[in-house]
């Protein structure tokens, strides 16, 4: 460490310092350990069938459960947050039923990439300052269980939505994660204050919430327009409304976003093409107009095929005749999925005005 700065208080008071310089809201830090719980709480999620076709979850859940097993040499965990918060309210799109809904955190960049490189910056000044440091940098990308670390970090709790919250960033936030060899304080962890609200488990279209802080994945739109692949059922589809990719219903009715500060990353901010887009407009993207206007978008990794099976299931919501055409000139697309999305479409316009 550098001469005059070589307590560990004081190294962890210059780290803050420094990832707030890089735009990150909030910082925390646990142990590998912390978070014992999570073994259990994962086995019964995939034990249920609840992670649906995400096979990768139980494939790694060895790593997923025992952050300490995924680097055995980490001492710290350094949680951090950086918001994301809309500066419109993204349930005004639902009322467009011609229009497409997309999750707030998609409507510009890929946040992985953000996040990333400034936690690399960040780890880069801690490895300065400490010689021999190592670190690991993490964004949703690995089998590592944020939400539940940066509960034990103290950057908040995870609400009965299981998304993480905070009294002071709302819930509107990503989280990245920095595993260091550096033993550094940890902070204490957050509690919840959820109370009596039901907010976020009475707004979902699809009754994805079996119970307060529970999540069925087979359920959730999210989890429909982004990671299921195939034809989504029948029942599920009528209930999807215009999203087609993501929903931020649960997040969006939350009352602790009275507290969320704004994002300060103008690569956050949405992309007016993408606030409130035609459906019809997006029904017709071929696989090279998908990947151009989709460039540099989070959306991109879903292809061309899985993002118009959504859109078609949205026309098929919109009881807009206008779009029928669109829907029919697909019922032959190649991709099977597609073309059951768009005869399926196109009955449910049958008679509309």
């Amino acid at each position: 460490m550098k001469q005059g700065e070589d307590t560990p208080a004081a190294l962890k008071e210059r780290l803050v310092t420094e990832a707030n310089a890089e735009g990150f809201a909030r910082v925390g830090i646990c142990a590998p350990d912390a978070v014992p719980q999570i073994a259990e709480r994962l086995e019964r999620f995939v034990e249920h069938g609840r992670h649906g076709q995400m096979g990768w979850m139980a494939e790694r859940m060895h790593w997923r459960g025992d952050p300490a097993a995924l680097w055995t040499d980490a001492r710290s965990v350094i949680m951090l947050a950086e918001p994301y918060t809309p500066e419109h309210d993204p349930l005004e799109v639902l009322q467009q039923r011609d229009r497409a809904a997309i999750s707030v955190y998609a409507q510009n960049r890929d946040y992985h990439d953000i996040v990333k490189k400034r936690l690399k910056r960040v780890g880069r000044w801690l490895i300065e300052q400490v010689p021999g440091a190592e670190i690991k940098v993490f964004v949703d990308t690995a089998p590592v269980m944020e939400k539940p670390l940066a509960e034990a970090a103290g950057l908040g709790w995870q609400g009965k939505h299981t998304n993480l919250l905070s009294r002071q960033l709302g819930n509107w936030f990503f989280l990245g994660a920095i595993f260091t060899t550096v033993n550094l304080p940890k902070d204490a962890p957050g509690r919840e204050n959820c109370g009596s609200c039901r907010a976020c488990l009475d707004v979902c279209p699809t009754n994805a919430f079996p119970a307060p802080f529970e999540l069925d994945a087979r359920r959730c739109i999210s989890y429909l327009t982004i990671e299921h692949h195939g034809p989504v059922d029948e029942e599920l589809r009528a209930l999807m409304g215009n999203r087609i990719y993501g929903c931020d219903d649960c997040l969006a009715v939350c009352p602790w976003n009275k507290f969320a500060e704004a994002a300060s990353e103008i690569r956050y901010r949405a992309r007016e093409d993408l606030r409130a887009p035609d459906l019809a407009e997006l029904a017709a993207l071929d696989d090279a107009a998908f990947r151009a206007t989709f460039s540099g978008s989070p959306i991109k990794r879903i292809g061309r095929d899985r993002f118009v099976r959504n859109v078609l299931y949205a026309i098929g919501n919109s009881g807009a005749a206008r779009l029928r055409a669109a829907a029919q000139g697909l019922t032959d697309d190649p991709d099977p999925t597609v073309a059951d999305a768009a005869r399926w479409a196109v009955e449910r316009l049958e008679g509309a005005t």
